[in-house]
């Protein structure tokens, strides 16, 4: 798969090797012509480097605000010439990309509901056919990162090399106080499998609430993303759509000027001959909890041929409460999370069922 370098379709270069991370920031929705140019306007200090503005919502439920359509494309055509700044836009279907197209939308991106449907992509892909235009593809809905990797490779396909990924989080059905929860792991492993695709955050959709913004924007630039899309409003408490999650041109420059950026490397010789010598102690442990894992499944097979023989079934839920009951306070105590030590252990059970029904 062939990927551009973010500088080249950016056009953002730092001085000193120096990363700093592109920002995408507008409006969730464009509402009125004034109120997208108020907006835009009031972002020309903060830095950004791309104008966003949802034109099309698609939104949960019927009979909500669902985007002005076309003529929001007019509008921001018209604030691009006046702030002088690319615009970025969602489109869902073959329609929205014609209709972006000819209104000289500069970036396209794809929401997380249209990725988790592989014909929406496809129709999408097909429409972007002989076009050379930065896209960018956000993560579907469920936690699939099969689903994510097609969406792009779909987009890819179509000859599209201007390409990024956007991490938004992902539905759950546990109450968090995130919107839609990180899963972290799940955008590293796609960057482990696209080393060169660029990925962004977007803090406003995974924290759902303005107060969470930093925090993830943080984070996210500690794990060496390389950029941030932040829904801006010049006066988010009265928005159209997501108010809770919008914070004003103002506070946007409050934010980016709080983030701590981290190098990805350094070429001090201490620091790095000392975190080798850390990594290897890792390593060391690593392979010790390998070969204690090894040992546990070998007594859960015993355990299944026993089983088997006295006839008894494989699910024991009494065994499967005590064990999620206990180990948590276990952790604990060694001051481990609570929560990572639920999670390991639901997956070593889950592997222990399985081996014992194949018993």
């Amino acid at each position: 798969m062939e990927i551009s370098t973010l500088e080249s379709w950016i056009g953002k270069k730092q001085p000193n090797g120096e990363k700093k991370p592109v920002v995408i920031a507008g409006p969730c929705s464009a509402e009125t012509p004034e109120q997208l140019l108020s907006t835009c306007q009031a972002l020309t200090d903060s830095g950004i480097d791309i104008l966003r503005a949802g034109i099309w919502k698609p939104r949960t439920r019927p009979n909500s605000f669902e985007g002005v359509g076309e003529v929001g494309l007019q509008w921001f055509q018209e604030v691009k010439k006046e702030v002088g700044l690319p615009s970025a836009t969602e489109v869902a279907n073959a329609q929205h990309v014609e209709l972006a197209l000819k209104y000289g939308v500069d970036v396209l991106w794809i929401g997380a509901r249209s990725t988790v449907n592989p014909f929406t992509v496809q129709e999408i892909a097909d429409a972007l056919k002989g076009v050379d235009i930065p896209v960018i593809v956000k993560n579907p809905i469920n936690p699939d990162l099969s689903l994510w990797l097609g969406g792009i490779e779909r987009i890819a396909g179509a000859g599209i090399t201007k390409l990024a990924a956007l991490h938004r989080g992902f539905s759950s059905f546990e109450k968090t106080k995130y919107r839609n929860v990180p899963m972290w792991q799940i955008a590293i492993e796609l960057k482990s499998l696209l080393p060169n695709l660029p990925i962004f955050c977007d803090p406003s959709h995974i924290g759902g609430s303005r107060d969470l913004i930093l925090p993830l924007a943080q984070r996210a630039l500690d794990l060496n993303y390389d950029g941030l899309m932040i829904e801006t409003h010049i006066n988010p408490d009265k928005a159209w759509s997501d108010a809770s999650q919008q914070v004003t041109p103002m506070r946007l420059n409050e934010i980016l000027s709080e983030l701590r950026i981290k190098r990805p490397t350094t070429e001090d010789p201490e620091f790095n001959t000392h975190l080798d010598d850390l990594r290897h102690k890792i390593d060391m442990i690593d392979r010790e909890i390998l070969e204690i894992l090894a040992t546990r499944m070998s007594l859960v097979e015993k355990i299944g041929d026993y089983k088997k023989e006295n006839n008894v079934t494989v699910f024991q839920v009494d065994r499967w409460i005590k064990v999620f009951q206990t180990r948590p306070e276990w952790g604990k105590k060694m001051n481990l999370d609570s929560d990572f030590t639920a999670q390991l252990f639901k997956l070593i059970h889950d592997e222990s069922i399985k081996i014992q029904a194949s018993r």
